[in-house]
């Protein structure tokens, strides 16, 4: 997996424009609020997933432009594809291989990344949604069909939900719930199935590459904690407590999983730096499971990672990275720190310059 070239217009703070990128390491730097993690951002999205800061589709538009258009040239099995996004209304419209799709979701599988940013420190400070949503997108990547799983798991939930609330005013929906329940239970065992199936391969991975930051010194556990093994015995079970909150209190978009490091809760009792190299190490376990299980090892981006890491630790991130094609953001002041093969871009005010 490779990224050739890269275009944009009126996307975030960046005009109109276009990188070519190295097939190995590409360090873009420049001071803040430069455009630096816009450009990363841009070319995650063809993933097919939401941006991974956090923002709203309508926050990619430059301010006063109609819309925000973006293009990604890339090689990917066996041959070279091309991909385009358009943001227009809040929304995001997709084209693949000069094919329009109806949403980005029909996107995903075809263009496959990782990416690290400081967003995703929230993994392990953060609520357990963020580490579902991290395994959920992961799993997506490998196999594209279980983004149509976690919709529907999603929309049956909102319809449950949605009787839940109206049942105590109509009681003649009481009978319509069972329905909703083996709806429900149905996506989501598949869905806790492939959470478990990913975990039990993520797992181990996520642990070796913790070890080698540490040097051995300590070890890094995670395994899915979920309220159930039969969820549709359970809804049953907990049907009377759900009808007196208004809400689905058991099911996936209650689980969690647990991290741990040397045996005590990382969330808990981890310090900062063992959380930013065990999340460093989650996102390393990503790409590499990623890779073993499509046959082609994904593109990483990595927003402001290197800096804030001792030697030792940076030294091991840069040995390993450099199996991928990789694009890293840093301050020009950084720039010794980073890999020292590859190109080196320069960002000001959105317009990137190669400098080496």
């Amino acid at each position: 997996m490779k990224v050739l070239r890269f275009s944009w217009k009126n996307f975030r703070n960046l005009c109109e424009g276009e990188l070519l990128p190295c097939p190995s390491g590409n360090v873009i730097c420049g001071d803040n609020a430069q455009g630096k993690t816009n450009l990363l951002e841009g070319m995650w999205l063809f993933t097919g997933e939401r941006s991974f800061r956090g923002a709203k589709d309508g926050d990619l538009v430059r301010k006063g432009a109609p819309c925000a258009e973006t293009g990604l040239s890339f090689y990917a099995d066996g041959r070279e594809q091309s991909a385009k996004i358009r943001v227009e209304s809040g929304r995001r419209f997709p084209e693949l291989n000069g094919v329009p799709k109806k949403s980005c979701a029909a996107i995903i599988g075809a263009f496959r990344a990782a990416v690290f940013s400081p967003e995703h420190l929230a993994l392990l400070s953060g609520g357990p949604a963020g580490r579902r949503n991290f395994v959920d997108a992961a799993l997506c990547q490998i196999r594209p069909s279980c983004a149509g799983i976690v919709a529907e798991y999603n929309r049956c939930l909102a319809e449950r939900n949605a009787l839940l609330k109206d049942i105590p005013e109509h009681t003649e929906l009481l009978d319509t719930l069972p329905i909703w329940d083996s709806r429900l239970a149905r996506a989501g065992q598949r869905l806790m199935g492939f959470r478990k199936s990913y975990l039990q391969k993520f797992g181990p991975i996520a642990a070796s590459f913790y070890s080698g930051m540490c040097g051995g010194k300590e070890t890094l556990e995670l395994s899915y904690e979920t309220g159930t093994e039969d969820l549709e015995k359970e809804l049953e079970r907990t049907r009377k407590t759900d009808l007196a909150l208004g809400h689905t209190s058991t099911g996936p978009h209650r689980d969690d999983i647990a991290v741990k490091i040397t045996g005590l809760d990382a969330r808990a009792f981890g310090s900062q730096g063992q959380k930013r190299s065990a999340v460093i190490a989650m996102k390393l376990a990503e790409a590499e499971l990623l890779g073993k299980e499509t046959g082609e090892m994904p593109v990483i981006f990595l927003d402001d990672v290197l800096s804030e890491l001792d030697a030792g630790r940076r030294d091991y991130l840069v040995n390993q990275i450099g199996r991928f094609q990789v694009f890293i953001t840093c301050c020009e002041s950084e720039i010794s720190r980073m890999p020292k093969s590859g190109a080196v871009f320069s960002v000001k005010n959105g317009v990137p310059v190669q400098i080496r």
